[in-house]
């Protein structure tokens, strides 16, 4: 039995190396949100700096080992194979349910996920423990409380608290140095600096490294004890440094920021390293204490006494570490989604928002618009036109791509940093990743990026986040307390089948995030085309841009609709309800496409000469719109089609499947003539086209009239030849369309 459980710990550890990989991916935005959002660096110098600082903190991390030995559970009072089961339900829940949260981009807490498995799985063995103890155990005995009710309050602490300094800190910050901050940098920016770089580094010493191997008792007594003079003495010295700094024309907020995102990254490794190795460290610390028994005593009457002295760490468990959350940081592209959504929700510019809208938001939206129209009524004009001109926004200055400034972004890291760092010293529990992401929202409306455009979906977002953290603490409990009992009662099948389902919902997991991937890359402007637009300066250039654009989408379109109409006919000609579906699943995801398309549109025409917007603006929206209505036809036919297959009502007959089926090749055959007109941006043929649209137009009007002639004589089935009428008409409406697609799309490609 020892054997098994030598197994067992090593797969723990193997779960580990997962688990790390997850949680970094998760964890990341909370500290390179603003370097990457800034561009206050290349992407590969901010990602070595916060590899930097993930690899010293996670190998400087000691004493938060604890909270998976202790701070849950009372060990002495449960067997090692108890302790076992827990902490394996804890890792295979864990795993699956950080993947889950970074396949859906949204960032979460790795402390709440942890702290509510290991609550959930200790209820579970704790329950079976009380129904076998003759009422001599209680709860109390088992359980510590304290810590998940800690955790729910720092939700709320953190949300609240970070959201509300972000927005007034940012405010003020705004003011002071307003968006063209260049002009402005010569009077604050070495006190700035100064305060900037001494919150970091107060910050480092309170939070990132409290807990650090090399953090002696003595050296912890000279830093806690002469607080306020490291303090005064390090901003004298980094005013001074920031000035000098200026003077050399060194970008002082880039070097706030890199700073930042060293001490953050250090930080959430040095004190979130416990999420990801605690547990298999725990397992392993209890494993060795059995074997040091010598065979006295069995995996089932051990009790573990031995888990409430403090942790001690192996240095090699916790550089391993470092280097794998390293790795996890560099190649992970789950982080980069996660981070994604941070930045949509806080960007400065317009773009696709990656949220709906919801009641709650618009209620919101319309409790603040009338709020502050009250607010402003009483503010003297004077000085409501004074703030109108610190917030002028056609003054920002964004590096290339950038979705915010570099002003923005160091008030992020440096009050990120600061309030956990106070919060650690108030005994407050204020959790990593619930403060650097509301910190990050509340900045970002003080900035005014939450316009009436975007205020609704950006609202939804934030609201979906927070409401994904609540999720998180209920469905690692929930899964965490069914795992551990199905592990207890089941015994090794058990545990076998859950790391068979934990492994299936990993390989799952990824596909429907390879999936998401490629649904994602529909809404984003990934054409390199529309890339060269936005850069574009010149008015000729924007032209040619321009109709380059246009064709490779109007083509795109053409190609597309003949595809889904030959496979919705067919679908439906041979009562194949799953390629019904997949029809009209990517017809919606076509919509999503050209509503992106549209979007474009308006950047084109913002980049023309004056004398010729209005014309060619007006023919790519026509155009936009014939494309548009000719996907929509896609789908009215195919939705009746479905529906009448998924019933099982009667199929087409012989002659109607004949007739309809030489009108499609027909059609197909023309919209592929059509695209290809598009592509070589070729119209000498253009009235063979028209001439081509009417006879096939005329010929499905003769269609219509023999399937009435048909249902005169009541001969067929009446639903058939309903759903058989609305195919040839819509297919008729394919061909018109498409025609008149043309027609614009010669206009707005002629000189």
């Amino acid at each position: 039995m020892e054997t098994f459980y030598l197994f067992l710990v090593i797969f723990l550890f193997v779960l580990a190396v997962f688990d790390l990989s997850v949680g970094v991916s998760n964890d990341a935005v909370n500290f390179l949100n603003s370097a990457i959002g800034s561009r206050a660096a290349s992407f590969k110098v901010i990602m070595v700096i916060a590899a930097i600082g993930i690899f010293v903190g996670a190998s400087l991390s000691n004493g938060m080992m604890d909270i998976a030995r202790h701070g849950i559970y009372q060990p002495q009072h449960f067997f090692f194979s108890e302790i076992m089961c827990i902490l394996l339900a804890v890792m295979l829940t864990d795993v699956v349910l950080l993947d889950i949260f970074n396949s859906l981009g949204m960032p979460t807490s790795t402390t709440v996920s942890l702290v509510f498995e290991l609550l959930g799985g200790t209820v579970a063995i704790a329950l079976v423990k009380i129904a076998h103890s003759d009422g001599a155990l209680q709860f109390g005995d088992l359980l510590n409380t304290d810590k998940a009710f800690t955790v729910i309050l720092a939700i709320f602490l953190s949300v609240a608290i970070a959201f509300f300094f972000g927005t007034v800190v940012q405010y003020i910050s705004r003011l002071i140095f307003t968006f063209n901050y260049k002009k402005h940098t010569k009077y604050f920016i070495a006190l700035f600096g100064g305060l900037a770089a001494t919150s970091i580094l107060y910050f480092m010493l309170i939070k990132g490294l409290k807990e650090s191997s090399f953090m002696t008792g003595e050296l912890k007594d000279v830093v806690y004890s002469n607080t306020d003079t490291i303090v005064w003495g390090a901003f004298i010295g980094f005013t001074v440094l920031m000035q000098i700094l200026h003077w050399l024309k060194v970008n002082v907020f880039k070097v706030v920021v890199l700073m930042g995102t060293f001490a953050l990254a250090l930080a959430f490794a040095g004190n979130d390293l416990v999420n990801f190795i605690g547990v298999p460290l725990a397992g392993y610390s209890s494993y060795i204490d059995l074997m040091a028994q010598g065979g006295t005593t069995t995996t089932d009457t051990f009790l573990m006494t031995s888990l409430l002295e403090p942790a001690q760490t192996p240095w090699y468990f916790l550089v391993g570490s470092g280097l794998v959350m390293v790795i996890a940081l560099a190649t992970s592209k789950k982080a980069q989604s996660v981070i994604k959504t941070s930045l949509d929700l806080s960007r400065q510019t317009e773009g696709n928002e990656s949220f709906g809208t919801s009641p709650v938001a618009r209620v919101l939206v319309r409790t603040c618009n009338n709020t502050a129209s009250t607010l402003l009524s009483v503010v003297p004009p004077r000085v409501k036109d004074w703030i109108d001109s610190r917030f002028n926004n056609d003054e920002i200055i964004l590096e290339n791509k950038a979705s915010f400034d570099l002003v923005r972004a160091s008030v992020n890291v440096v009050l990120s940093g600061l309030l956990i760092a106070v919060g650690t010293s108030l005994k407050l529990p204020l959790s990593t990743t619930y403060v650097a992401f509301m910190v990050a929202m509340g900045s970002s409306l003080a900035d005014r990026a939450w316009g009436r455009e975007s205020a609704v979906y950006r609202i939804t977002g934030v609201l979906s986040v927070i409401g994904g953290w609540f999720i998180t603490a209920g469905a690692a409990f929930t899964i965490c307390f069914l795992v551990a009992l199905l592990i207890h009662f089941g015994g090794i099948a058990a545990m076998v089948a859950m790391v068979g389902v934990a492994v299936y919902m990993l390989v799952r997991n990824q596909i429907a995030y390879k999936k998401r991937l490629k649904k994602e890359a529909l809404k984003e402007e990934v054409n390199t085309t529309v890339a060269k637009l936005r850069e574009t300066t010149d008015g000729h250039e924007a032209l040619a841009l321009f109709r380059e654009h246009s064709r490779e989408e109007l083509q795109s379109v053409l190609l597309f609709t003949a595809d889904m109409l030959d496979k919705s006919v067919h679908g439906f000609m041979n009562e194949n309800l799953r390629e019904l579906r997949k029809v009209l699943a990517a017809v919606e995801e076509k919509k999503i496409h050209l509503k992106q398309v549209k979007r474009v549109g308006t950047l084109g025409v913002t980049h023309l000469d004056h004398d010729i917007a209005v014309e060619k603006g007006l023919y790519y929206y026509q155009g936009n719109d014939f494309a548009s209505e000719i996907i929509f036809s896609i789908r009215r036919m195919t939705e009746p089609s479905k529906e009448h297959v998924d019933n099982n009502f009667s199929p087409l007959n012989d002659i109607q499947k004949e007739d309809f089926g030489k009108m499609t090749e027909s059609i197909v055959a023309y919209l592929k003539r059509c695209a290809s007109m598009i592509e070589k941006n070729d119209y000498h043929r253009l009235d063979d086209v028209i001439a081509e649209s009417v006879a096939l137009t005329n010929q499905l009007t003769a269609l219509k009239k023999g399937e009435l002639k048909r249902i005169q004589g009541q001969s067929g089935s009446t639903k058939v030849s309903m759903v058989y009428l609305n195919m040839v008409q819509e297919a008729q409406n394919v061909v018109s369309f498409t025609a008149n697609l043309i027609k614009v799309s010669r206009k707005f490609q002629k000189e």
